[in-house]
């Protein structure tokens, strides 16, 4: 059964950083694109950031651009999501997801569909404090 585990959220000041962290096992890491996703109380789930499996193609949410940053580290089967300038709006639940595929999943309006993603971590808590 593959795992996704999310870590690294937290309570924080808006204008403040989190850097959150998903692991998984090789198998199903290395040649998949990986994404992170975040639900905030009352609303739909939402993409945020995506990464193909060499680390070289990104593509986020315009409402998360210039302030997140999304990595990669093959070696330790992780992505990871850093948060910069943090608003209350952040505050959610974020998920890390493994694509469908290798490259950059096919987009609607910019956004990857959920479909696009077959394997969901059980999230971790952003709440950001205004």
């Amino acid at each position: 059964q593959a795992q996704l585990v999310e870590s690294g959220g937290g309570l924080v000041r808006a204008g403040g950083s989190l850097k959150l962290s998903c692991t998984t096992s090789g198998r199903i890491f290395r040649t998949y694109a990986m994404g992170w996703f975040r639900q905030a109380p009352g609303k739909e789930r939402e993409f945020v950031a995506v990464i193909n499996w060499t680390g070289s193609n990104k593509h986020y949410a315009d409402s998360v651009k210039d302030r997140f940053t999304i990595s990669r580290d093959d070696r330790k089967n992780t992505v990871f999501l850093q948060m910069n300038s943090l608003k209350s709006e952040d505050t959610a639940v974020y998920y890390c997801a493994r694509a469908r595929t290798g490259e950059l999943p096919p987009m609607v309006a910019g956004t990857p569909e959920f479909s696009q993603f077959d394997y969901w971590g059980q999230g971790t808590q952003v709440t950001v404090s205004s």
